[in-house]
């Protein structure tokens, strides 16, 4: 970290807590940038799976047992 990094997270931490969780959700939100390339290649992919399933290439499985297998 940079002094003036440094410098700038001592003074955030001596925010109240809603002011720094504010902070926080901004600085997040800010790196949460879509990139449409992406995005095109996740909707390509749905696509693919939903004509899969549609054609019985792939079946779906019930939540419930799905969160069975990660709760044990």
């Amino acid at each position: 970290m940079t002094t003036d990094t440094k410098q700038i997270l001592k003074m955030v931490l001596e925010l109240p807590p809603i002011e720094r969780a504010h902070l926080v959700n901004s600085l997040l939100s800010s790196l949460d940038q879509t990139d449409e390339h992406i995005d095109n290649l996740w909707r390509k992919e749905v696509e693919d799976r939903i004509s899969a399933y549609k054609a019985g290439k792939i079946k779906s499985i019930a939540l419930k047992e799905i969160l069975s297998k990660y709760r044990k």
